[in-house]
């Protein structure tokens, strides 16, 4: 469908909360969908939020496969993710690098739940319940929490461990988030 503009940290449509999906299998869901991924696809990312194009709805999309933001990951599948809740199955966190489609050129170390389970819809209302752990997990994790107002920054716990991707990486090739 199309490619669309994703907000930058400091836009307050970030910090707002979404609203759930009320109805499923839509024409307005599905194209909303489709440029989602039309969007992801064409920054190189591992997942996007409906709060990231200024669409205020509980809806995020995720999965990779290979991916050059993100040489060192494990397949995630692609997955559409509505109305979602998580719960952690462990208190252990796992600290790791984050980029952020709306916070472009920076990564951070954010601390996540090692494992958890996420469950929610798909986009024609067919419920999904997955338990995971590792990168899966954190990504899940990270799209969520644009649909609570929360950008990885705020989960910074040490901010030494924050900046421009070319300094904190010089001798890497990462491509800009």
């Amino acid at each position: 469908m199309a490619v669309r503009q994703v907000l930058r940290m400091g836009d307050r449509r970030l910090l707002e909360r979404a609203k759930p999906i009320e109805k499923f299998d839509t024409p307005e869901l599905h194209a909303l969908l489709a440029d989602m991924q039309d969007t992801m696809a064409d920054l190189d990312g591992a997942g996007l939020a409906a709060p990231q194009i200024g669409v205020g709805l509980q809806v995020v999309i995720f999965g990779i496969e290979q991916n050059p933001r993100y040489p060192d990951a494990d397949a995630v599948p692609q997955t559409v993710l509505i109305n979602p809740t998580l719960t952690a199955l462990a208190p252990e966190m796992e600290d790791g690098w984050e980029g952020c489609l709306s916070v472009p050129g920076m990564r951070g170390v954010v601390p996540r739940f090692a494992k958890l389970r996420y469950q929610g819809f798909d986009q024609y209302g067919n419920p999904i319940d997955r338990s995971v752990d590792g990168f899966h997990a954190r990504v899940v994790q990270h799209e969520c929490d644009h649909l609570i107002g929360v950008l990885y920054p705020m989960r910074i716990r040490d901010f030494s461990s924050f900046g421009f991707t070319e300094e904190l990486f010089p001798d890497e090739d990462i491509t800009d988030d």
